[in-house]
């Protein structure tokens, strides 16, 4: 089974998300390819696609929503995860972002997983900052590793068995505990 984990990342925090689905997969027997949505030019020799985005004041990247457009038709006939990275805490709304609902639901991915991510104010530029304003730290890593790695060991679980799943996609939230 051939599987691309494709990224869209701004300061490398949702590529090593992904990095670690990709280690996950391969662990699991899966040929996995970890590569940013951009480097993409067909995904005809894939058999499934895991596709993930950063989080920036609610929303996906752009260019994430662009490989989603650019892929659609593919997307649709086969087996698709997508994951949202963000937003830093626990404290912080946990929901999806509205591009991730609208994708799912247009080419019928499996699931959508929300996981919280990770800031470094010193990668963010100014425009960034000025969003932030509200947020106490200075930096922050929520991400999950153990909940990141057991979603991507009930990818490969589903791929190996062949699980064929309605259109109807599922989403789910990752959150920690008060």
């Amino acid at each position: 089974m051939k599987v691309i984990v494709a990224v869209a990342s701004r300061h490398g925090s949702t590529e090593m998300i992904a990095d670690c689905i990709h280690e996950e997969l391969a662990y699991a027997g899966c040929q996995a390819y970890l590569l940013d949505v951009d480097a993409v030019t067909s995904l005809a020799d894939y058999d499934a696609v895991v596709l993930g985005s950063a989080v920036y004041s609610g929303h996906w990247l752009k260019r994430a929503g662009k490989f989603a457009s650019r892929f659609e038709a593919a997307l649709r006939r086969m087996p698709v995860w997508l994951f949202s990275s963000g937003p830093v805490s626990a404290a912080s709304p946990s929901t999806a972002p509205v591009e991730a609902l609208e994708i799912s639901a247009r080419i019928g991915a499996r699931e959508h997983r929300v996981f919280p991510g990770r800031i470094e104010r010193d990668q963010l530029g100014l425009g960034e900052r000025l969003r932030l304003r509200g947020f106490s730290g200075q930096s922050a890593d929520d991400r999950e590793w153990i909940e990141i790695g057991r979603w991507a060991r009930s990818i490969a679980a589903a791929l190996r068995a062949g699980t064929q799943a309605p259109a109807a996609a599922a989403h789910t939230e990752t959150r920690r505990a008060a």
